[in-house]
C-alpha cells in the first residue's frame, strides 16, 4: 500500500481523473472545505470566549458565595416581622468554625463617603477589608501595595484607591503613593492604586481601607455588611450556602423558613452555569462541524459514483489487461481521500485566516470579547484523521460499484 501511494502513476491517474471535469471537482470539494472552515472557526471562537471568561474570572475564587443581612419576613421568638438583620464578626467566626468545606470567610463592610484632595472631591464607596481579600479577589495593582496585617493590627489610616479616583483627584504625572486624601474629613495615606475589573463580583468598592480602621471611624463595633464564603474545590458551594444560611438563622433568632432574612449571590453556581454553556457550545460546534463534514464527504462519494459510471469502459479495459479488483478499489479510494484532504487543508488554512481576523478585530484590549481565538494542533490533527477516515469509507462505495461490473460487460458499455 505504501508503495502504491508513492507510485507516480497513481497520482497521475488521480490527476487525470479529477481534471476531466474541473468545475465539478471544485464544487464537490466546497462542501468539505466549508465543513472544516466551520469547525475551525467555531471551535476557535469558543476557545476565545473561554479565554476571555477565564481572564475575567482568573483572579477570583470562583467557588464562593456572598451573604448579607436584610430584613425578616416572619415573626420568631418574640421578634416582629421586618426586623433588620445585621451580621457580626462573631457570626463570621462561627461560620468558619462550623461549616464543613469552607476554605475562607472574609468579613467586609462598606459605606458611601465624601473623598477630597486639595479642591477636588467626589462621593465614593469605601470598603473596610482584610488582607485576605487580595487572595480571593486579586487586585491588579498599578502602584504600591494592598492592605497588610500590620495595617489591621495598628488600625492605620491608609487607603488603596481605584484608578478612576486617581484620575479624578490627581494630576496625570503625579505620584500617588504617600499622598494624602480626605475621607469624611480624615486624612488617609494612599498606599496603592488598583485597576478596576471589567466584571464586578459582589458590591463594588472604590477605596479599600483596613477593616479595623473602618469599624472605628464609622462606629460599627463588631457589625459587618456581608461575608464572602469561599469553599474548597471539592465541595458544593450551593450546599455550603444553604448550611451557612441555616447556621446564621439559628445565631440570629430567625424563623427557619424565612427566605428574606438573608440575601446572597452564589458566584460558584453562576460560574458553573457559564462553564456549562461553554461546554455545550463546544459540543454543538463539534456536532455542526462534523455533520457538515459528513455532508461534504457524501457529496464527494456521489460525484465519484458518477465518475465511475463515466469510466465504466476504462475500468473494463484495465480489468481485461489484468488489473485486480483490489487495485481498482485502491485507485478510487485514493481519489476520494485526495479530494477530502485537499479540501480539508484549504479549510484549515482559511479557518486560520478567519481566526486571525477575529483576533485582530475582537481580541485586542482589556475588554476583548474573544481572547486568543485559536485551535490546538491536536484538534487540527484529529480533523485531518476524521477526513481520511471519512474519505476512505465514502470512497469504498464507488470502489465496490466499479468492481461489481464484469469486464466483458464493461467493454460493451457505450
Amino acid at each position: 500500500m505504501f508503495r502504491f501511494l508513492l507510485d507516480r502513476d497513481t497520482w497521475q491517474e488521480v490527476y487525470d481523473s479529477l481534471s476531466k471535469n474541473q468545475l465539478r471537482t471544485i464544487i464537490t470539494m466546497i462542501g468539505v472545505w466549508w465543513g472544516v472552515l466551520l469547525l475551525i472557526g467555531l471551535l476557535g471562537s469558543a476557545r476565545g470566549m473561554e479565554n476571555s471568561f477565564n481572564r475575567l474570572f482568573g483572579d477570583f475564587a470562583t467557588n464562593s458565595v456572598f451573604i448579607w443581612g436584610q430584613s425578616t419576613s416572619k415573626p420568631f421568638k418574640g421578634f416582629q416581622e421586618g426586623r433588620r438583620v445585621r451580621l457580626s464578626l462573631s457570626d463570621a467566626k462561627k461560620v468558619e468554625e462550623n461549616i464543613q468545606g469552607i476554605d475562607f470567610v472574609v468579613p467586609r463592610n462598606q459605606n458611601q463617603s465624601t473623598v477630597m484632595r486639595n479642591f477636588l472631591s467626589g462621593s465614593f464607596n469605601v470598603a473596610g477589608d482584610y488582607p485576605l481579600l487580595d487572595d480571593v479577589q486579586k487586585k491588579k495593582l498599578l502602584f504600591g501595595r494592598f492592605i497588610n496585617q500590620n495595617d489591621i493590627e495598628k488600625s492605620k489610616k491608609v487607603a488603596v484607591i481605584s484608578e478612576d479616583i486617581f484620575k479624578q483627584l490627581f494630576d496625570k504625572k503625579e505620584e500617588p503613593i504617600g499622598a494624602f486624601i480626605q475621607i469624611n474629613s480624615m486624612n488617609f495615606t494612599v498606599i496603592g492604586v488598583f485597576e478596576e475589573s471589567n466584571i464586578q463580583m459582589g458590591p463594588g468598592s472604590d477605596i479599600h481601607i483596613p477593616f479595623t480602621t473602618f469599624q472605628q471611624i464609622y462606629n460599627q463595633g463588631d457589625k459587618i455588611g456581608w461575608i464572602m464564603v469561599t469553599g474548597k474545590p471539592e465541595y458544593n458551594i450551593k450546599q455550603i450556602e444553604l448550611d451557612t444560611k441555616l447556621l446564621l438563622r439559628n445565631l440570629n433568632n430567625i424563623h427557619p423558613k424565612d427566605a428574606r432574612a438573608f440575601g446572597s449571590f452564589n458566584l460558584g453556581e453562576n460560574f458553573d452555569k457559564f462553564t456549562g454553556f461553554l461546554t455545550g457550545m463546544q459540543f454543538l460546534t463539534w456536532f455542526v462541524g462534523i455533520a457538515t463534514l459528513i455532508a461534504g464527504v457524501f457529496a464527494i462519494g456521489n460525484i465519484l459514483l458518477i465518475t465511475v459510471k463515466e469510466r465504466t469502459k476504462e475500468i473494463g479495459v484495465r480489468r481485461a489487461l489484468g488489473a485486480t479488483p483490489f487495485e481498482i478499489k485502491k485507485q478510487i479510494v485514493a481519489e476520494a481521500v485526495f479530494l477530502t484532504l485537499i479540501a480539508g487543508i484549504f479549510g484549515i488554512i482559511t479557518g486560520g485566516w478567519i481566526l486571525i481576523l477575529l483576533d485582530h478585530f475582537y481580541g485586542q484590549g482589556d475588554d476583548a470579547t474573544l481572547v486568543n481565538a485559536s485551535v490546538s494542533i491536536t484538534i487540527v490533527f484529529v480533523a485531518l484523521l476524521i477526513l481520511v477516515a471519512l474519505g476512505t469509507l465514502i470512497g469504498l462505495i464507488p470502489a465496490f460499484k466499479a468492481t461489481s461490473v464484469k469486464p466483458i460487460e464493461a467493454l460493451r458499455e457505450e
